[in-house]
């Protein structure tokens, strides 16, 4: 993953186009990651605090 994304970008960790596959069990599965990171940032003030605690446990600042 950190081949196709940019884990150095301050505001933007993948275009809002950019899908995952997640493989469970064998069967790959797209995951809409630019999508996901798009929203949960627009609306980070509607988050609880717990959400926002972990999410800026995984590094960028998205409780910034």
């Amino acid at each position: 993953m950190t081949d196709t994304l940019s884990l150095t970008r301050s505001r933007h960790i993948a275009p809002r186009s950019h899908v995952e596959t997640v493989v469970v069990d064998g069967q790959g599965y797209p995951v809409k990651l630019g999508v996901f990171l798009s929203n949960t940032r627009s609306r980070r003030g509607t988050l609880t605090a717990d959400k926002l605690q972990q999410l800026a446990a995984l590094g960028p600042q998205w409780a910034a």
